[in-house]
């Protein structure tokens, strides 16, 4: 019997490492990415707005990066407009994955060590008593409204730099069919809700009903409810978006026994 096979649903770009991985583990990636991550362009009509934030960088109290691809097209601009960081920021990182990011970048960020999402981040002693402060937000257009909401009921003056759209792919039917229903899949992996929702449309009703019960990792429980108010049946939450994470969570659900 073949190498089970997982469905791999990260941004192109950031698929490397989880397939790689998955497959130093005897598993086989299948790679359907599920957003696609398209950068604010200078030419683009939200430009100068982002580009006026950037510019004013020195005058935030707290920069906070909500992902890897936050930091990776925020500094980009950042780099452009400050040769120099300006003194005096504090720096802030949703997840593990994004403060490392920053790290390669010389940048220390403070981190929630209990958990991966607004939530955790929150909880943070240097984002409780933060009245009249400014805090820039470095996001992807249209995230989660939860983190600026919560800061601003604390008294701080919130700001977003959209850098990024996220977008459904576009795949024929053919692609669709021929990558979820051509062999049974042993699990897909799912690291955001809107690649949740974006599977869902993307697949037609009779993939979906068998999809349904093919068992779905996720890295948090927020991404879990959507799933399961979708109709998923088998959602397992992982201990974190990370690659290990996301890997070692598949390994366990899979009978290593039933391979040859």
């Amino acid at each position: 019997m073949a190498n089970p096979r997982v469905l791999v649903t990260r941004p192109e770009h950031q698929a490397q490492g989880q397939t790689a991985l998955l497959a130093s583990m005897g598993i086989e990636p299948i790679p359907l990415p599920l957003l696609d991550i398209t950068p604010i362009a200078d030419a683009d009509p939200a430009f100068p707005l982002l580009k006026s934030h950037i510019m004013d960088l020195d005058l935030y109290h707290k920069v906070i990066f909500t992902s890897a691809n936050a930091v990776a097209t925020g500094m980009e601009l950042i780099d452009q407009y400050w040769p120099q960081l300006p003194i005096g920021i504090e720096w802030f990182a949703i997840g593990q994955q994004t403060a490392l990011k920053l790290e390669s970048y010389g940048i220390t960020a403070q981190r929630s060590p209990i958990g991966y999402d607004s939530e955790a981040l929150l909880s943070l002693p240097l984002l409780q008593n933060i009245t009249e402060q400014k805090i820039l937000i470095m996001r992807g257009e249209g995230g989660r409204e939860t983190l600026a909401e919560q800061l601003r009921q604390r008294g701080a003056r919130i700001d977003y730099a959209d850098l990024y759209r996220r977008s459904m792919p576009h795949y024929t039917s053919e692609q669709i069919m021929g990558t979820i229903s051509d062999k049974p899949l042993a699990a897909v992996l799912l690291t955001s809700g809107e690649a949740v929702n974006n599977l869902t449309q993307l697949i037609d009703d009779h993939a979906l009903k068998a999809l349904k019960h093919t068992t779905l990792v996720v890295p948090s429980a927020r991404v879990a409810r959507i799933a399961a108010e979708l109709g998923y049946t088998r959602v397992i939450t992982a201990s974190g978006p990370d690659n290990q994470a996301m890997a070692e969570t598949v390994l366990s659900t899979i009978d290593m026994d039933d391979r040859t």
